[in-house]
């Protein structure tokens, strides 16, 4: 019996030294949470509230994010704003966006690293030069890197600050099928394509063949109010000669020779087909395009 006891005495000891068991913790979620627009908020304010407050609900200063979060859907919630909200060529969201990810080095490299996929990546649908200016202008400016660290941003900023939009673009020397040598300045009209390609690679086949069925391009062509300036950046002329049919016979057909637009980073051809528009006085319209549509658009809007 007393045996019996002592072991009830003991259980009851262990009943109460033993640790409770603790509710199970939340894990936090590093998804990112879109902010609601408050009812009062007119319809045509909506734009620039959500400029303002659409990282509202995103805690820059908790670097887990830079791990945690599914970078997919982070580079998706970026392009939205971008595509959505910002728009192509307003800076100042942009830059406030690079202030508030300086509250640490990493969550600083993180915007950085996003930024890049989105806005400078070729492949990118969103790419913006006006808009990476911004970023790289934050990277040159920030306390977190040091000179040699700069270095990288300082040369993009050289290269994606040439032939900005409303700026004269930067001349070159053409050489066409004939192998006569003339510059770009040389030539007449109130509008000019600028269309640097590689006439083997698909995508350059597709655009090729949008520029030729373009009502709008053509029919201003025929009135002599546009040029399209074909341009191989190479001095590889096989695949050159090799597509000769396939460029009408309206555009003007040439290549760089001594390749002095990318030697002298005239241009920026890292990224292959490349589409300029610009006008009589060779200010730049819509620079380093893919897309037929815009240039039909902005041609119709300027030509009035």
């Amino acid at each position: 019996m007393r045996r019996f006891a002592i072991a009830i005495v003991l259980i009851a000891l262990c009943l109460g030294c033993a640790p409770k068991k603790s509710k199970p913790t939340q894990t936090k979620s590093y998804h990112f949470r879109y902010v609601q627009i408050p009812m009062h908020i007119p319809q045509e304010q909506h734009r620039a509230y959500l400029c303002d407050h659409y990282w509202d609900k995103f805690d820059f200063a908790d670097t887990l994010w830079t791990t945690k979060a599914d970078t997919v859907e982070m580079l998706r919630v970026y392009a939205a704003y971008v595509a959505d909200i910002v728009g192509p060529i307003d800076q100042q969201p942009i830059r406030k966006l690079m202030q508030k990810a300086s509250v640490s080095k990493r969550m600083f490299d993180y915007f950085g690293m996003l930024s890049e996929k989105v806005l400078h990546d070729p492949n990118s649908p969103y790419r913006s030069d006006e808009l990476y200016i911004a970023v790289l202008e934050s990277q040159i400016a920030s306390p977190h890197y040091d000179k040699y660290e700069k270095m990288a941003p300082e040369y993009d900023l050289r290269i994606v600050s040439q032939n900005r939009i409303g700026q004269k673009a930067n001349d070159f020397d053409y050489t066409d099928r004939k192998g006569r040598t003339r510059n770009m300045y040389s030539l007449k009209s109130d509008f000019v394509i600028v269309y640097i390609n590689n006439p083997g690679c698909s995508m350059c086949r597709d655009i090729t063949e949008a520029l030729k069925q373009s009502q709008i391009i053509s029919d201003m062509q025929r009135k002599g109010r546009l040029k399209v300036l074909a341009i191989y950046p190479d001095e590889q002329l096989d695949e050159w000669h090799k597509h000769f049919a396939d460029m009408p016979s309206a555009w003007i057909n040439s290549y760089d020779k001594g390749c002095r637009i990318g030697r002298e980073n005239l241009y920026n051809i890292s990224a292959i087909p490349a589409l300029y528009l610009l006008d009589k006085e060779k200010k730049v319209l819509v620079k380093d395009s893919t897309n037929v549509g815009e240039i039909e658009a902005v041609l119709m809007a300027n030509s009035q």
